[in-house]
């Protein structure tokens, strides 16, 4: 079947970029015009000197700088950084963008390619799930098709083949593999580590979507991905841990279509840039043999609330989806470095929510202005954090030389033989005590000191030989300065 599809691909050194570049070296008939990529400045030299496009962005300055000087030799036009990728998304000459950039950086070069009528080949789900209300207008007005890429989406896509009328639709079965963690409560996710949360049982994708996947975060952005596709708010998640059934629509009379395959993104991605026509593909045939049974579980929005508050915000609607995107992004981003647990990406979307009044029909600046309040309260969460941990730190860094300030006494004191009635450590009621021959040891509530108390020591008067007002004069000294040792 002669084919010829001319494309850009946003993101070529990613996942989905690189299986896309396989693609095309497949079928010859599929032309790269043009690509970007953030900083990796070896892999796309390398890409641009065997697909030979006329453009190549690095949105890294700095790095663009450099991929000029390596690629002098070519004709290959080289741009740079936020205008840069734009210009990529609307090279002339590609008539489909695959956007398969990380996070809501893909929206705005996804809208200038449909406003320069491209077709849409979309993998970046933060696209339609911060401004769907405006990509599916202008896809609309430009004559546009977006064409899911991400394989549950395209899943439905192909079950929906046929249907003329989308009233005959009842609903959508979204299907999630659960990710590393399935069947665990929160008390197990307390110690998770970002190498234990990139374990991913069936997919090899980037380490953002990966994170996402182990949280729900990403299935939750993906029901509010399939609500701008598909016209429904009717989803329904389930988890598939065998990662065969991609996603299903169930129809009116209960009847339902469900499309199954390896897991293998170049599936879904070749649907998308062949369609309406399939075309063969090598080694990813599906071998029912393994798979003697197929289960499907309910999600554990208790454990994975994240998906919990997708549905929030897709109820909510207006800005409250870019919010949980925005969250997220910000808080997979400290937890990556450590600065965050992973529960607190969680807590870290809810407190977003929480915080940020709800616009009902945001503009494009509302959402870059909300974008940048979100990712703020997140770092600010990590400040509150690392103050809360110095403060603790502090507190037992104070009783710790408190408690070697009183030792001392405590110390020299039984050295020359006074009586010590109590040794405590803080002050104010006692939450612990026990008694040890003649002296009680004693821990009280308030982390602000300690003391270790003399028999005798304010009772001049007092009668017994070992109490401190009897000692010599010397022996007072050393008891008092015995300290300054400790």
């Amino acid at each position: 079947m002669e084919f010829e599809k001319k494309i850009a691909v946003l993101g070529s050194t990613g996942s989905i970029g690189t299986q896309t570049l396989e693609i095309a070296r497949e079928y010859k008939g599929i032309k790269i015009e043009a690509m970007s990529a953030h900083s990796n400045i070896d892999l796309i030299e390398k890409q641009a000197r065997e697909f030979k496009p006329k453009m190549v962005c690095l949105t890294d300055e700095e790095k663009a700088k450099d991929l000029k000087i390596k690629l002098a030799d070519t004709d290959i036009k080289v741009v740079q950084g936020k205008e840069g990728l734009i210009e990529t998304a609307t090279a002339d000459g590609a008539d489909t963008v695959v956007t398969a950039v990380v996070g809501i950086s893909g929206l705005e070069p996804t809208i200038e390619a449909i406003k320069a009528k491209k077709n849409i080949a979309l993998a970046n789900k933060e696209t339609l799930v911060t401004g769907g209300h405006i990509v599916m207008d202008l896809a609309k007005e430009n004559g546009v098709e977006i064409l899911p890429v991400d394989s549950e989406h395209s899943a439905i896509f192909q079950s929906l083949q046929g249907c003329k009328d989308r009233r005959e639709v009842k609903r959508i079965l979204l299907t999630a593999s659960g990710g590393p963690f399935f069947g665990k409560k929160r008390e197990e996710l307390v110690d998770i580590k970002p190498e234990d949360a990139l374990k991913h049982p069936n997919w090899n994708m980037g380490a953002k979507v990966t994170i996402d996947s182990s949280t729900l975060v990403n299935k939750g952005l993906e029901v509010m991905e399939a609500k701008w596709l598909f016209g429904t708010d009717n989803i329904k998640v389930l988890v598939h841990r065998q990662s065969v059934v991609h996603s299903m629509v169930e129809f009116v009379d209960n009847g339902v279509i469900a499309q199954l395959g390896a897991p293998d993104m170049r599936l879904p991605i070749q649907y998308a840039l062949t369609y309406p026509n399939r075309l063969p593909m090598k080694n990813n045939e599906l071998d029912f043999t393994k798979y003697p049974s197929l289960t499907f579980d309910e999600p554990d929005t208790d454990t994975f609330y994240a998906l919990k508050l997708a549905y929030d915000a897709l109820k909510d609607g207006g800005i409250k989806p870019t919010v949980f995107n925005s969250a997220d992004e910000a808080a997979v981003e400290l937890f990556m470095k450590g600065k965050i647990s992973y529960l607190g990406i969680s807590d870290a979307i809810a407190k977003a929510m929480s915080e940020i009044k709800n616009i009902e029909n945001p503009t494009i600046s509302d959402i870059w202005e909300t974008d940048k309040l979100a990712r703020e309260i997140v770092y600010r969460l990590e400040k509150e954090s690392f103050n809360l941990i110095t403060a603790i730190v502090s507190v037992v860094m104070f009783l710790v030389m408190v408690s070697l300030h009183e030792f001392g006494h405590f110390i020299v004191a039984k050295m020359l033989n006074f009586k010590v009635d109590e040794f405590s450590v803080g002050m104010g009621p006692a939450i612990f005590k026990k008694k040890k021959g003649e002296t009680q040891y004693s821990i009280r509530i308030l982390p602000l000191g300690g003391y270790c108390k003399f028999e005798g020591e304010d009772e001049a008067d007092n009668t017994d030989p070992r109490a401190f007002f009897k000692s010599k004069a010397v022996e007072k000294i050393a008891c008092t300065f015995g300290r300054r040792g400790f």
